[in-house]
Order: C-alpha cells, then structure tokens, then sequence
C-alpha cells in the first residue's frame, strides 16, 4: 500500500504508524518519532498509516415492509488499530469501500423487515446491527469500528406529506373534541347561572311583597291606634289613594316621554285597595299555616 521510502531516516508524525518493510517484506512498525534504517541492509520506509478518527457517511436507499422508500443517512467512525497496523496496510486497498459495500448489505438486509413507522422507533437497532457486521469484518483487517450513527431517515416527498396530513388531520380532530368540551361545559355553566339568577331573582321579589305587606299593615295599626273611630278598611283606602297619587305624580315626572294609558276614577282606587287587601289576606293565611 503504498511507495517505499528509501531513506536514511525519517519521522513519524504523532497519531500515525510507520510501516517498515526488509528486501520488499514487512519487517515492523515504526512509532511516533525520528527513525534511523538502513538501505544497505534493505531497509525502507513502505509508508504511513493515521491512527485518528476517520468519519465515512454513506447514504442508502431502501424499502420498507409496508413499500415505502427511504433513504438512510449513516456516519460511520473508524480507526486503524495500532498493533494491527500491517493487516491494515497490506489486506486492504480501500478501506472505505469495502465498508461502505458491507454497511449497504447490512441495511438492506434489515430494513425490509420492518414497518415505517417501526424504523424511526428501532433505528437504533438498524444501527447495533450494523456495527455488530463491521466489527466482525473489519477487526480481521485491523481496522475499530467506533461508533455506528443512524443520522437521518428520509421517506419519499409524497409519503412525508401523507404523513403530515394524517398528523394534521389527527390534531384537528382533537382540537374539535376540546372545543365541544368547553362550549359544553359554557352552557352548562350559563344554564346554571341563569337558573340561579332566577331563584334570586324571585327570592327577591318575594321578600320585597313580604316588606310591602309588613309596612302596610304596620302603618295601618299605628293610624288605627292614633286616630279613633277610624277602621282599617278606611285607612287602607287613604294609603291606597296616597300611593296612586304618588304613582302618578313619578310617571309624570319621568324623562323619557312615554305615554300611559292608566284607568283614573274612585272607582278604580277601590278596586285596587281591594285586590291588596286580598293579597295581605293571602299572605297572612300563608303565613298562619306554615307556622302550624
């Protein structure tokens, strides 16, 4: 591998191996360092081999069980190992070839066996398989492999923009799921505020009636009280004509110009003095019977 160096000395750079080579026969490996050789004794430098890191990246492509087509990004890292340095520099004339060739056979063997989807979930497993293979292989040229990176799965343009549709398509189902939700739970809550603003609602109305009733019967006593020979029937009948004219006094003093049509007369005044009357009557009997 290589031209032979016929030299007196020579140096071997740090992170390399020199391979040293007696009448055309591999004789050792020359360290980091300055070596001496010796030409008359057949002595030459055959050549050089680096010990760093090499990176190779090998783009395959394949078929998966469901016949997709992808294509796979792989970044393989190997190095020579020293104390094999000689198998490397003679048994192999292209090193990256030949991984690259067993790297294709490898994927292709193992990808067709599973789904798409399974290949993003196990590509690790793709890339154990690989390095298993090549460490096998390549440990007899003395060659390490490192380290094994699956870097990228690339599906066919159209199955990439299925697959967007379908995980599109799967979020707008679920959105719409969450926002019947929330409108359900919006009605629900308004039905329940509005049914609760009515029960206060007539609460209050009803504690307002129960207040008009009390102060009416109390001022109808207190005038009973303070003015003899008067009966409740007529007292009730002067609040009731207060509380008309007090009625109509407001209508007329209100802003907005809105016309009322109102039946005026004694008449009417009786009439309605009459139905409150009842009304307290009601009340009081409803009040007797929830105390029994």
């Amino acid at each position: 591998m290589g031209n032979a160096y016929c030299v007196m000395c020579s140096c071997v750079d740090q992170a390399s191996v020199g391979v040293v080579e007696r009448w055309g026969r591999f004789d050792r490996l020359a360290q980091p360092g300055l070596h001496f050789f010796n030409p008359l004794a057949g002595e030459c430098l055959a050549g050089f081999l680096s010990t760093r890191i090499n990176s190779l990246d090998v783009k395959i492509e394949t078929k998966t069980k469901d016949n997709v087509f992808v294509q796979l990004h792989c970044s393989i890292q190997y190095r020579v190992v020293k104390e094999n340095a000689d198998d490397a520099f003679y048994e192999l004339q292209n090193p990256r070839e030949q991984i690259q060739s067993y790297v294709f056979d490898v994927v292709r063997a193992h990808v067709p066996k599973m789904n798409l989807d399974a290949l993003f979930e196990q590509k690790s497993d793709v890339a154990q398989a690989v390095l298993e293979e090549l460490e096998k292989v390549m440990g007899a040229y003395g060659y390490n492999i490192e380290h094994i990176l699956m870097v990228d799965i690339i599906p066919d343009p159209s199955v990439r923009k299925a697959m967007n549709e379908i995980n599109a398509a799967q979020r707008m189902q679920l959105a719409s799921v969450y926002k019947g939700e929330a409108e359900k739970i919006f009605m629900v809550k308004k039905a329940e505020a509005e049914a609760e603003a009515k029960y206060l609602g007539g609460v209050g109305v009803a504690r307002q009636r129960q207040a008009i009733t009390d102060g009416l019967r109390e001022n109808i006593l207190n005038f009973s009280h303070k003015v003899e020979g008067t009966s409740a029937k007529e007292v009730m009948d002067l609040i009731m004509i207060t509380q008309y004219f007090d009625t109509i006094k407001d209508l007329g003093n209100s802003s907005k110009n809105t016309t009322v049509f109102i039946p005026h007369g004694p008449g009417h005044v009786r009439d309605i003095g009459e139905q409150i009357r009842n009304g307290m009557m009601e009340a009081s009997s409803a009040q007797v019977n929830l105390i029994e």
